[in-house]
């Protein structure tokens, strides 16, 4: 590693050390009552060394021997209590506020991340893995407080520890204590040098955690597909070799610090044997007491000097762990440079030239797309999968910003309306549907619509043709629907979302494949609550089902990002062309089918 790399590495620590510890200034009183108590752990330490000195002095002048002017016999273990007591006391406060700190950091990283996590772009989401998100959210933030609050820990109690018995060590004899302090600069090496080693494998430790918790994540998610295609062979392999890497990277981590430990200790005992054969040279006219005090308290120098060396280690995972927790907070969050905001909109939809490039590829997704949609008039998108129907939905909601061109919402670029705004007169039913581990009433009236009157939740379902089924649930609307409503059915689920979508009662509905889990009878019965509901609302439709969009004001027929036809049913029959194609294969395979 160059001087140049070195003093980069240095700087990146200290920065990213600097604002770890900010979290910490919230609980600067618990944090200060816990240095309080670590200083008079310490200050305890040399006592034992000094009590020592008067017990081994005590010995030769024999009965009579006074400790304070109480004798002997009782003074000593008077004091070793009374030490005992004094010490645990700071051992209490130091401990017990500096977990109080520590878990605080804890809740308000965490609770940060989460709050980050809703504030980011879809792109951001796109390009990492769940079970690496997930990961940071647990393993990295327990790695941070390790730097924050632990790390802290061992410095002040040890440190203060190792100031104090130096302390007292020059008071005993300045000249041997500074051939025992020759050592420090050895040490400082040793630390430096190690700790390079500790940031870099424990970044590795990070990310192969995140591989292990990745591959759990998507197996529990997809164990229906693990187990109806036999994959679970192919699982063990891939979760045993992950597992496997970080095994590894712990164990060369913990190598590291094996060798660094007994090095360290040997160079210290080196220090203290030299010290004691110079005690033992040049005891001149120092009594027993004097020496046997001197080398107890040089003794107790080794242990809290290995804990110190050790902390490096706590400190650069913590680092490594914060680096990555950083990198999430510092991406920026959804644009929103909107400042418009309507309490309502009528729902008139313009599509004017648009075109699409995902973030991080060259390739248009959608090019020249222009359409109108009038206030309770029905659009339906149709062709192939990848000719960009999906993608087109999710830009009217500005899930993602569009490159060329304009959306309008009654006459307004959507980029000029808050998103909260703009999502507000929109309702959304996708092809996969989300539902959360709560109750069927709390799924259809979420977010925003939580609280709505238990009326018009029911409603909202017997429009979905959902309440058929929920009402023969044993606990009906309290039912829980399990991890993503794994209890329901496919259809079942896909009129959940449709109720939600229908309580929100927006004037714009997008509805992205919200019938292809249904059953031919189920689609005819949301059909036709479809068709109510439709009225005055402006609704773009993606559907496979070309039946499902016949009566559609307008469909346009998409192939390669571009509209390649557009009409009404009747017209693109009429037309002989790509749709009356599509069209006759369907109807072909349902006549087979």
């Amino acid at each position: 590693m160059t001087d140049i790399q070195k003093e980069s590495f240095a700087r990146s620590s200290a920065r990213i050390y600097m604002r770890l510890l900010g979290y910490v200034k919230a609980y600067w009183v618990p944090f200060a009552i816990s240095i309080v108590g670590f200083a008079i752990f310490a200050s305890s330490q040399p006592a034992m060394a000094w009590v020592l000195k008067y017990f081994v002095d005590g010995l030769n002048t024999g009965d009579n021997a006074l400790f304070f002017g109480v004798p002997m016999i009782w003074g000593f273990p008077l004091f070793i209590i009374a030490v005992a007591f004094y010490q645990g006391i700071g051992s209490f406060l130091g401990n017990y506020y500096i977990a109080k700190v520590s878990l605080g950091v804890v809740h308000d990283l965490r609770t940060a991340l989460f709050n980050n996590f809703l504030t980011l772009p879809n792109s951001y989401f796109d390009a990492h893995s769940s079970g690496h998100l997930v990961s940071r959210v647990t393993f990295n933030v327990t790695m941070v407080t390790g730097a924050a609050t632990d790390a802290i820990k061992v410095i002040f109690r040890e440190g203060l520890s190792v100031i104090f018995l130096f302390a007292y060590l020059l008071w005993m004899n300045w000249q041997l204590t500074l051939v025992l302090m020759a050592i420090l600069p050895v040490i400082g090496v040793m630390v430096n040098s190690t700790s390079k080693k500790f940031r870099s494998q424990s970044k590795k430790i990070q990310t192969a955690m995140g591989d292990v918790t990745h591959v759990t994540s998507e197996t529990i998610q997809g164990y229906r597909v693990v187990r109806s295609f036999g994959g679970e062979r192919y699982e063990s392999e891939r979760f045993g070799k992950a597992s496997e890497n970080n095994r590894a990277r712990g164990l060369k981590m913990t190598r590291t610090g094996a060798v660094y430990t007994p090095t360290l200790q040997l160079v210290t005992y080196s220090a203290m044997a030299v010290v004691m054969f110079l005690v033992l040279f040049l005891r001149g006219d120092s009594s027993v007491g004097d020496l046997v005090s001197y080398i107890t308290a040089a003794a107790l120098i080794p242990k809290p000097i290995r804990q110190l060396s050790e902390v490096s280690a706590n400190i650069q995972k913590g680092i490594a762990a914060a680096e990555s927790v950083f990198e999430q907070l510092d991406e920026e969050p959804e644009l929103d440079q909107g400042t418009l905001e309507r309490e309502q909109v009528s729902g008139q939809l313009d599509v004017c030239d648009l075109g699409f490039v995902y973030p991080g590829t060259d390739k248009p997704v959608l090019m020249d797309i222009s359409f109108s949609v009038k206030p309770g008039q029905m659009v339906a998108l149709v062709g192939r999968s990848g000719s960009g129907k999906s993608t087109l939905a999710n830009l009217i909601p500005r899930f993602y910003n569009h490159d060329d061109g304009q959306i309008r919402l009654d006459g307004v670029p959507v980029e000029q309306y808050r998103l909260r705004n703009l999502r507000h007169h929109i309702a959304l039913v996708g092809q996969n549907v989300t539902l959360f581990n709560d109750t069927i009433a709390n799924n259809i009236a979420y977010g925003d619509l939580a609280g709505a009157p238990l009326e018009d939740i029911k409603a909202a379902a017997e429009a979905a043709y959902a309440k058929e089924f929920i009402d023969m649930l044993p606990q009906g609307f309290d039912t829980m629907v399990g991890e993503n409503g794994v209890l329901l059915s496919g259809g079942q689920r896909q009129r959940l979302a449709i109720a939600r979508a229908l309580l929100k009662n927006s004037p714009v509905l997008i509805l992205d494949e919200a019938t292809s889990a249904l059953d031919t009878e189920s689609e005819r019965h949301i059909q036709a609550a479809l068709d109510r509901v439709m009225q005055g609302r402006t609704t773009l439709v993606i559907a496979h089902r070309l039946s499902t969009i016949e009566k559609a004001d307008t469909i346009l027929v998409m192939d390669q990002g571009r509209i390649v036809e557009r009409g009404s049913h009747a017209e693109l029959l009429a037309l002989n062309g790509y749709y009356a194609r599509l069209h006759s294969m369907q109807f072909e395979e349902e006549k087979q089918g």
